[in-house]
């Protein structure tokens, strides 16, 4: 049982330590988040980007659609992505994990 509580505090402390910085360290965060990009414009080639195709989408940029504040729609946009990978990683593990011979049964 103790081993339990600590692993549940592990996971529970993680979870907001990620949500902590994904929501208000993206508020510090560099103004040029995509190196890549950054580098791209100050060598004179960005502009020959093409757009992704999910350019469009809520997300997009490392912002939220629809939120005028800047740094706001950066950290909202951090906290649900946290928040998605941990929906679709526990999905994942939960489908893989291994089963006792009396849970196959149901």
């Amino acid at each position: 049982m103790r081993t339990g509580m600590r692993t549940r505090t592990f996971v529970i402390t993680g979870l907001l330590v990620a949500l902590l910085v994904a929501g208000f360290g993206s508020y510090y965060a560099s103004s040029h988040p995509d190196g890549l990009q950054y580098v791209a414009d100050r060598t004179g080639f960005g502009d020959s980007a093409k757009d992704s195709p999910t350019s469009d989408s809520p997300f997009a940029n490392y912002d939220t659609a629809g939120v005028d504040d800047e740094r706001l729609g950066g950290g909202l946009a951090g906290v649900i992505g946290v928040l998605l990978t941990l929906v679709i990683a526990g999905g994942v593990a939960y489908a893989v994990r291994r089963r006792t011979p009396a849970e196959a049964e149901h």
